[in-house]
C-alpha cells in the first residue's frame, strides 16, 4: 500500500466540497455531494469491482467477488462522503507535514496553530506524515479518510489475488453528518451478513456502543406589551426559557461529561419577548437513563405550565437513533474478528463507546450489524482537524486482514 498513492487519493477526495445541509429535504441534501459520488462510482468500475451502482439518492455500492471455493460470510465496509456543515469544507488546501517533529504546526492560511500542548494526541505521531488543514477549512477526514482506506484495500485485494477472501461489499453514503446517512440505505440490496463503518478516530479505535439520541424543541410563549405600560401585563418568554435552562442539571452537559455519561445539550436558541425557542439534543448510552432524561424535560415543562397557570411551555421530543450494542452483542464474533485483525497487525485495540452516532447505529437496527473501526482522523468538524497517513495505511491493512480472517470461516 504505497504511501504517496494513499495521499494522492485522499487529497483528490477532500478537495471536492461535499458539505451537507440539515435544512434541505432532498437526498442528498446538497447537489455538490453528487460530484464525489459519481467520482467514486467511476473509480470502482475502473479498478475492477463488480455490480457497481449509484442510485437516485447518490448511494454508491459495489461488490468484490469471492476467490475461495467454499461459502463464507459476506461482509461489508461503509463510509460517508458528505462533510459536516459545522465548518466550511470549501476550497480545502491541505498541508502535508513529512516526518512530524513533535512541535507546533502553523496552519499557514490563518493565524491558528495546531499544538501538541493543547492537542496532546499529536505527540503519538512524531516522525509520521501528518495532513492538516491550512486553518481556513476543515479537512474532511471525517469521513474521506474512511473512503480512502476502503478504496485502497479493495485495490490491494484486486491487485493481489493470492490473498483469499469471500464476497466483500462496499457502500458510500450521503448525509451522515446530518443524521440521515442510513435513512435510504438499501440493506437488502447491499446483501452483507454484517459490515463495518470506517468512521472512527485515532488508530486502534473499535466501537460497538453509541449514544441513544433524541432532539428536543422547547417553545416558550409570552405576551408583548409596550414596556412603559407593561406592569402586570407583559410576560417575557426569554425569562421563562432561562428558568427552564437553569432547572436542568448544569453538570450534565457535554463540557462536563465523558465516557458513558449522558447529557442535555442546548445547541441553539432564538428568542424575543413573545416567543423563545430552545433546541436541545439528549444523549445517553443507557436506555433507561435515556428515557429518564426525556421524562425530566417533559415534567419540567408540565411543572412550569402549572406555575404559570397556562400553556407557557410546549415541548416536542423526537428520537434520532439508538445504541447499536443491543444489536451487536448477539453477534459479538464480528467485533472479535476486527479486534483480532488489529492484534495481528500489532495495533492495540481501543474498545470504547462512541460519544455520538454513526451510520452503523441505524444500520444495526435495519438488520445490518455494523461496528465502527478507526479511520485515523482527529479534531473533526473544525480547522484543527488532521490525519496521520500511517493511520490510513493501518486502517487499510485492517480491512484486508478482516477479509482474510473471514475467508477462513465456512458458513
Amino acid at each position: 500500500m504505497e504511501k504517496q498513492a494513499i495521499i494522492d487519493r485522499f487529497v483528490s477526495y477532500i478537495t471536492i466540497d461535499t458539505e451537507s445541509d440539515p435544512a434541505s429535504e432532498t437526498t442528498p441534501s446538497t447537489d455538490k455531494q453528487w460530484n464525489l459520488a459519481r467520482k467514486l462510482h467511476q473509480e470502482l468500475i475502473d479498478m475492477g469491482m463488480k455490480d457497481v451502482s449509484i442510485d437516485e439518492n447518490a448511494y454508491v455500492m459495489a461488490t468484490l467477488p469471492t476467490n475461495v471455493d467454499f461459502e463464507v460470510p459476506t461482509i461489508g465496509f461503509i463510509s460517508h462522503f458528505d462533510s459536516t456543515p459545522d465548518f466550511t469544507g470549501k476550497n480545502i488546501k491541505p498541508q502535508i507535514i513529512e516526518k512530524y517533529d513533535g512541535r507546533d504546526i502553523p496552519l499557514k492560511g490563518s493565524d491558528l496553530v495546531l499544538s501538541p500542548d493543547y492537542f496532546d494526541d499529536l505527540k503519538q505521531y512524531k516522525g509520521q506524515t501528518i495532513i492538516t488543514t491550512d486553518g481556513t477549512t476543515l479537512l474532511a477526514a471525517d469521513d474521506k479518510a474512511g473512503i480512502t482506506e476502503i478504496m485502497t484495500a479493495m485495490k490491494h485485494l484486486i491487485d493481489h489475488p493470492e490473498i483469499k477472501h469471500g464476497v466483500i461489499k462496499v457502500g458510500f453514503t450521503p448525509d451522515e453528518e446530518i443524521g440521515r446517512g442510513a435513512h435510504k440505505f438499501d440493506v437488502a440490496k447491499f446483501g452483507a451478513d454484517w459490515a463495518y463503518t470506517m468512521d472512527g478516530s485515532q488508530i486502534g479505535e473499535l466501537e460497538y456502543e453509541n449514544f441513544n439520541a433524541a432532539g428536543a424543541v422547547v417553545t416558550f410563549t409570552g405576551k408583548i406589551v409596550h414596556p412603559g405600560y407593561a406592569k402586570g401585563k407583559m410576560i417575557n418568554s426569554m425569562y421563562i426559557a432561562s428558568e427552564f435552562i437553569d432547572s436542568l442539571p448544569r453538570l450534565e452537559t457535554p463540557e462536563h461529561t465523558e465516557g458513558y455519561q449522558g447529557f442535555f445539550h442546548l445547541h441553539n436558541m432564538k428568542g424575543a419577548v413573545e416567543k423563545t425557542e430552545l433546541h436541545y439534543i439528549i444523549r445517553d448510552h443507557d436506555k433507561d437513563h435515556f428515557e429518564a432524561r426525556k421524562n425530566v424535560m417533559h415534567k419540567l415543562a408540565a411543572d412550569m405550565n402549572a406555575q404559570y397557570e397556562r400553556e407557557a411551555v410546549t415541548i416536542e421530543i423526537k428520537d434520532q437513533y439508538f445504541n447499536m450494542r443491543e444489536k451487536v452483542e448477539p453477534v459479538m464474533h464480528i467485533v472479535d474478528i476486527a479486534e483480532q485483525a488489529m492484534k495481528d497487525l500489532d495495533i492495540e485495540p481501543i474498545i470504547k463507546p462512541i460519544r455520538g452516532g454513526t451510520d452503523g447505529s441505524q444500520l444495526s437496527y435495519m438488520g445490518l450489524p455494523c461496528p465502527n473501526i478507526f479511520a485515523g482522523g482527529h479534531n473533526f468538524h473544525g480547522p484543527y482537524e488532521y490525519v496521520p497517513v500511517e493511520s490510513m495505511i493501518a486502517a487499510s491493512k485492517v480491512i484486508v486482514r478482516i477479509a482474510k480472517l473471514v475467508a477462513k470461516k465456512k458458513k
